[in-house]
């Protein structure tokens, strides 16, 4: 449980059903609310909040747990591609206050113009062509 929050900290206590992949420092776990399929979040085993608090030990298992479950979406699921992103603090989005990163594999089709990607968390700022 983290210090300063009353609820159980749902990415310290981990179902085993969800893990894709482990190691000492990172977990590949399946999204409980997934929007598309095989979304996956990369989470570090040590609770901390934000990237900027991992170790280089951590940061690098992180990014290569992420190769991993991209290895395992790729093997099956066959995705056209991938938006990686982290809510980081309240103004950024983040709800669960321990670090995760989500991998959400994309799909040709699962919308219209998929331009701008992630920029899409600001509307009014997303579309910069013409």
């Amino acid at each position: 449980m983290s210090p300063s929050h009353s609820k159980p900290c749902p990415f310290c206590k981990l179902d085993p059903h969800r893990i894709l992949a482990e190691d000492e420092l990172a977990v590949a776990y399946r999204d409980g609310f997934p929007v598309s399929l095989g979304h996956t979040v990369i989470i570090p085993r040590r609770h901390f909040a934000t990237l900027f608090e991992a170790s280089e030990a951590e940061q690098a298992a992180l990014l290569k747990m992420m190769a991993q479950a991209k290895g395992l979406l790729d093997k099956h699921h066959q995705p056209d591609g991938y938006n990686i992103g982290i809510n980081h603090g309240q103004a950024g989005g983040q709800t669960v206050p321990h670090l995760h990163i989500h991998l959400i594999p994309r799909y040709r089709g699962d919308k219209e113009d998929p331009r701008g990607g992630v920029r899409w968390v600001l509307p009014d700022k997303a579309k910069y062509w013409a």
